[in-house]
């Protein structure tokens, strides 16, 4: 049986929603720093501890899709969630490291060079992010059983409830206490997402009482998993994770080292929340995919047209704001950015326009090798994009003494088209051996 757009369109619409519920958590929080007392330095800050917090938190992340791919019985589920908590102890445990007076002073004052008045707010706020990266790993591995099971419209409603706290929390600790922008948006991001992954325990309970309560043969494949197998699946996943999001941290240095280092470090946080509500159409597709294409991948070719419409629908949202006087409209009057913040972010605006497009493929290919338990060549990718993005960044800030954010936005786009033109060849040798074997 074949799947209509219309079927793929349901059922990808509320994780869609999901991302681009979360796009509008960085721009809030961004618009109610900004109004903030100091919105430059709290600005930076928030962007600083973020992109670390982010960066700690990234082994984690694809435990969505492995719990969409893997968990298919009782078995699977106790070992997926066993893995998943030591995964959060550990993540959990290098946060603390790193908040260490000694570790904290090395890398953002030595390293990065953070002027005094942004590293004392980007260590309180980076505190405050603490129960951050474990509570996403907690809700990612509950909301992959829900997408299994096909209830996506409960993971919507989990990012309802995580973006109604954070705004909450936001909007009461801006008018109610005398606070920094940063620790305000620190605290609202941990209080959402807290609550998000209780939500999501409890929406999976009746899922996790199927899976407890079958036999293997009726929900499975009697193909157990056994650790080895997980942590063989996983790990190059996880690895292409940390990769990704090293990313935001070393931006962070050359921005340090680049010209207009704070009016850079202000704006970045702000442009690529605006990036990120469109690059969510992308994001939210690699989970609908690993769902949707089936065990033969007899669903790929409705799954691959609707991601080229996908594509061209995100780029050209976010290349009608760069593009136009709504960019002035975004960054000034919503996002609270001075006109000379302003400048700045409009050009890095319009650079990044092919991200969106590039997200949905990137899902895509994605989806095709973790479907086909080929995971090694994502993390391959991984690294020509962010060795991509780091040669860049060198060459436009040093050898061309380019703006930190202008050249930070050519970086990530040269980094991404990279990435996206190594996978094609894996992902054709999977779709090949699929083929063969229906034959």
């Amino acid at each position: 049986m074949r799947r209509s757009a219309r079927s793929i369109f349901i059922f990808w619409v509320p994780l869609a929603a999901t991302w681009l519920m979360m796009g509008l958590e960085g721009p809030f929080l961004a618009a109610v720093i900004a109004r903030l007392p100091e919105p430059k330095f709290n600005l930076a800050a928030y962007g600083v501890a973020f992109a670390f917090a982010i960066l700690v938190e990234a082994p984690i992340i694809m435990i969505m899709s492995a719990s969409t791919a893997l968990v298919e019985d009782a078995d699977g589920y106790r070992k997926l969630r066993n893995f998943t908590y030591t995964l959060n102890a550990i993540i959990t445990g290098v946060m603390l490291v790193v908040l260490t007076p000694p570790t904290f002073t090395f890398i953002m004052q030595d390293l990065i060079g953070l002027p005094d008045p942004v590293a004392r707010l980007t260590h309180v706020a980076l505190l405050v992010l603490l129960p951050w990266p474990a509570a996403i790993g907690y809700r990612r591995f509950f909301q992959g059983l829900l997408i299994r099971a096909g209830l996506t419209r409960l993971v919507a409603l989990g990012t309802v409830i995580r973006l109604s706290s954070m705004a909450a929390t936001a909007l009461v600790l801006y008018g109610g206490f005398s606070l920094p922008g940063a620790y305000v948006g620190a605290a609202a991001l941990s209080v959402g997402v807290c609550a998000e992954a209780l939500a999501a325990r409890l929406m999976a309970r009746g899922r996790v009482r199927q899976l407890l309560g079958a036999p293997v043969a009726e929900t499975g494949t009697g193909d157990l998993l056994d650790y080895r197998r997980i942590v063989q699946f996983y790990y190059p996943l996880a690895l292409t994770s940390v990769l990704a999001l090293a990313v935001h941290p070393m931006l962070t240095f050359f921005m340090g080292q680049a010209r207009f280092p704070v009016e850079s470090l202000a704006v970045l946080p702000v442009v690529n929340s605006l990036s990120f509500i469109f690059r969510a159409m992308g994001l939210s597709y690699q989970e609908v995919a690993i769902a949707l294409l089936g065990k033969r991948f007899e669903h790929v070719d409705e799954l691959g047209r609707f991601a080229i419409g996908l594509a061209l629908a995100a780029s050209l949202g976010l290349a009608l704001i760069g593009f136009t006087p709504l960019a002035r409209l975004w960054y000034e009057t919503i996002s609270g950015l001075s006109a000379e913040l302003t400048a700045f972010a409009v050009t890095p605006t319009r650079i990044l326009a092919p991200i969106p497009a590039f997200a949905v493929l990137l899902s895509f290919q994605r989806a095709v090798l973790v479907q086909g338990r080929l995971t090694r060549p994502i993390t391959a990718a991984t690294v020509i994009e962010v060795g991509g993005i780091v040669l860049a960044l060198l060459a436009l800030t040093q050898g061309l003494n380019m703006v930190g954010a202008t050249a930070a936005a050519v970086a990530f786009v040269l980094g991404r088209l990279g990435g996206n033109i190594y996978l094609v060849p894996p992902c054709l040798r999977v779709l090949g051996a699929a083929e063969r074997r229906v034959v």
